[in-house]
């Protein structure tokens, strides 16, 4: 009977460790990232995502493939919410969390609020959920960033770096 407890408390505990490990996101690949801002006029933009890595690959070929749908990050997908309405590629949102997607393109990039926010990378996915489309031009960076980065101004633009890609959209 000794053996027997032994035993159940030893895999319960090694259960636990694994489970610890499986869950520590940070170790992924793509480790998680946030980005929070208040805008001048008091609107909280923020975004969760995970920061895929260039690693030597070609942007629009090898990773986010131009012209298809991209979960704008890595893993589950990339959560962007407001605490106010706002206007998003003029059509007014409400207050909320959503799925921010795009289709990647060589000189443009269409950026993509959904309103489920909730989804495994761009799994179930549907066009019909979608709050707002707009196509925004795609520029250079002003430096090469490994990491997928994602940055919020004080006046409401957020900008998408990676690589030598620099996407920008505001939110107002």
């Amino acid at each position: 009977m000794k053996k027997f407890i032994s035993f159940f408390v030893v895999a319960a505990i090694s259960f636990s460790a694994m489970t610890s490990i499986a869950q520590d996101k940070s170790k992924r690949p793509s480790p998680p990232a946030s980005v929070t801002a208040t805008t001048s006029k008091g609107v909280t933009i923020s975004i969760n995502y995970s920061q895929p890595s260039v690693k030597g690959r070609t942007i629009g070929k090898e990773i986010a493939t131009f012209g298809e749908l991209w979960r704008t990050g890595a893993n589950e997908a990339t959560v962007f919410e407001v605490n106010k309405e706002v206007t998003v590629g003029g059509k007014k949102i409400k207050a909320g969390k959503y799925g921010l997607y795009s289709i990647p393109g060589a000189k443009e990039w269409t950026i993509i609020l959904n309103n489920k926010s909730n989804l495994w990378g761009a799994d179930n996915y549907s066009q019909s959920e979608d709050a707002v489309r707009l196509v925004t031009p795609a520029g250079k960076s002003k430096s090469f960033m490994e990491k997928m980065t994602i940055l919020i101004s004080d006046a409401g633009k957020v900008s998408l770096i990676w690589g030598d890609t620099m996407v920008d959209f505001s939110v107002q």
